[in-house]
């Protein structure tokens, strides 16, 4: 077989790259949160507007840059530096690490809530603890997670894919087995849905539009696969393909897994009470497969498998929430002139160990801030929103650097583009811009103070903190 035989062998066909795209971005949690957030089967409407005028053009996007910059594997920090500036480049790695120190602060709530649901199986255990315990029992999940990490190992690597596999897997079978439910076992109690019209389209109030980020952050990170887009055969006709067709399938997921939601739940009661809001957000994804169990009668089976995947899931990504942002941050020998040296310190394991005691101190003030509030349930409710105003956050590097690439097309040719009008692509490059953004604060509006001032005020120390960075590495440099 010749060179170039071996080469197209080993092409990426497009149906392969929406099964790997389609794994990377969508998740069960997603169809829980959008049908908590948005009043059951209304959320249908908003997953349509979101895929057609969001999340379509923001993955084509993506597939214009990676083709543009088919040799750099550091994805966007290395697009912003090629497209901007260096001091652009290490914004861009500080937000990606910044959004993540809420991200690292919810892992261990969830670790604990994953294991209180695989011991206990059910919620009132973990919900009725004092949330001073739950949040220092965090705390510690917490700091044994950067102990691992400081250690410059990730041991967990291995078992996180396979228990990610497994969710995502068991996200396809419930599904599959809640439309098969009435069939197999019709004497259970499920909930009647209205598809009228006027029961589908959402009232467009306060709550609708704050709650837009957590859609935003549903469909985002797809800039992950972007180092394929030169891998696939034929990649200015397969890619976009590949694409479309995976956004079909999270399409058709979030819609299929609402109404497979919507079989079970009934929206008046998890909109009954504050509380009652807050408790189907933290638990509605465990009751859904303790719920799945019964219809089938097999007790807790599916409720246990999928607690053990989501446990040993939430702790590896703790672990690797610390680890890899971090060294995408510190490792990039282009922007370390904006950093201090200090915190670039190793260790003999070539572990980042300021960098850690760093989020140690961020994300571990999160974690005790949150011991004032009243009720475990409410603190991961918390954190789901804290999430969804921060995460999205790092998709805005994303945007910057297509404008820039487009602004400059004819200093960087690319096998493949989004759309040949330059007008039209600054459009959409805009477009998502400012609906990212602006998701993202009106997403930081509640009507409690404490949740309203903690999502105004993390973003805000964060990106000081950022600010602060290359003023202290400039000092350090004229000492030298």
């Amino acid at each position: 077989m010749s060179q170039k035989q071996k080469s197209d062998a080993q092409k990426i066909t497009w149906h392969a790259l929406a099964f790997m795209a389609f794994s990377t971005v969508w998740g069960f949690g997603n169809i829980v949160n959008g049908f908590v957030y948005f009043n059951g089967i209304q959320v249908i409407f908003s997953w349509i507007l979101m895929f057609a005028l969001y999340f379509i053009p923001y993955a084509l996007m993506v597939g214009e840059l990676g083709a543009a910059f088919k040799t750099s594997g550091s994805g966007v920090n290395a697009w912003i530096y090629e497209t901007t500036s260096p001091k652009l480049a290490y914004y861009a790695g500080w937000t990606y690490w910044a959004c993540h120190i809420t991200y690292i602060a919810s892992k261990g709530s969830g670790f604990l809530k994953a294991t209180s649901w695989m011991i206990f199986r059910n919620a009132e255990t973990y919900d009725s603890l004092p949330t001073f315990m739950v949040q220092l029992a965090t705390l510690a999940v917490f700091l044994i997670g950067c102990f691992i990490a400081s250690k410059g190992l990730n041991p967990l690597k291995k078992l996180l894919t396979l228990a990610g596999t497994c969710v995502f897997i068991l996200s396809f079978l419930y599904i599959l087995m809640m439309f098969a439910a009435p069939v197999i076992n019709s004497s259970a109690e499920y909930v009647s849905m209205d598809f009228s019209l006027k029961n589908l389209i959402p009232n467009f109030n306060v709550g609708y539009f704050t709650s837009l980020s957590i859609l935003v952050f549903a469909v985002g990170g797809c800039e992950k696969i972007s180092p394929y887009v030169n891998k696939v055969d034929n990649p200015s006709k397969n890619f976009p393909k590949g694409i479309i067709a995976m956004a079909v399938m999270v399409l058709g997921c979030a819609m299929l897994g609402t109404v497979a939601m919507g079989m079970m739940y009934d929206p008046e009661i998890i909109n009954a009470s504050q509380e009652s809001f807050n408790s189907y957000a933290a638990n509605g994804g465990y009751w859904a497969f303790q719920r799945l169990g019964e219809y089938y009668h097999v007790g807790d089976l599916f409720l246990v498998l999928y607690a053990l995947c989501n446990m040993i899931s939430q702790f590896a990504i703790l672990i690797l929430s610390i680890d890899a942002p971090l060294r995408m941050l510190l490792d990039n020998e282009k922007t370390k002139e904006f950093i201090p040296s200090k915190l670039r310190k190793k260790n003999k394991h070539g572990a980042y160990t300021n960098g850690i005691l760093l989020v140690v101190v961020l994300s571990g003030a999160i974690i005790l801030i949150q011991s004032v509030v009243p009720g475990a349930a409410a603190v991961l409710q918390q954190l789901t929103k804290l999430n969804s105003v921060c995460m999205p956050l790092r998709y805005l590097r994303a945007f910057v650097a297509y404008l820039a690439l487009r602004k400059s097309i004819d200093k960087f040719p690319s096998e493949y583009r989004f759309v040949k009008n330059q007008r039209v692509a600054m459009f959409f490059g805009g477009w998502c811009f400012a609906v990212t953004a602006i998701c993202c604060i009106m997403g930081m509006y509640s009507t409690d103070s404490f949740t309203f001032a903690l999502n105004v005020i993390t973003p805000i120390v964060l990106t000081a903190l950022g600010m602060i960075m290359p003023k202290l590495a400039k000092r350090e440099n004229k000492k030298k």
